[in-house]
């Protein structure tokens, strides 16, 4: 009964253990083939809150939909990392920032 039982266990470790072996590399792969960041939308769920629901401004901060006829993407990516006037830096980070300042730009 004992090796029938030691048998089981092993031989369930080594099934586990095969079944689990390409895990890893399925999300490396999906990591890869992942889609661009879409700045739009996360624009749309970031800045809304400040900048208005259609980014026209509020109160005291400028309108987005238009930034791009303002400021280039460069610029846009600066003051998104670095902050401006009452907008603190970083609240957009990496690559989400980029695709965010690469869609503003097109605002114009």
């Amino acid at each position: 009964m004992k090796k029938a039982m030691l048998t089981l266990v092993f031989g369930s470790a080594i099934f586990l253990a095969a079944c689990g072996g390409g895990g890893d590399k399925a999300a490396t792969d999906n990591k890869d083939t992942a889609a661009e960041p879409d700045g739009k939308a996360i624009a749309m769920k970031s800045c809304v809150s400040c900048h208005g629901g259609e980014l026209q401004g509020m109160g005291n901060t400028p309108a987005l939909n238009n930034v791009g006829s303002r400021l280039s993407e460069q610029e846009i990516l600066d003051v998104i990392n670095n902050g401006r006037g009452a907008m603190p830096a970083g609240l957009i980070k990496g690559a989400d920032a980029e695709a965010v300042a690469k869609w503003l730009a097109t605002q114009k």
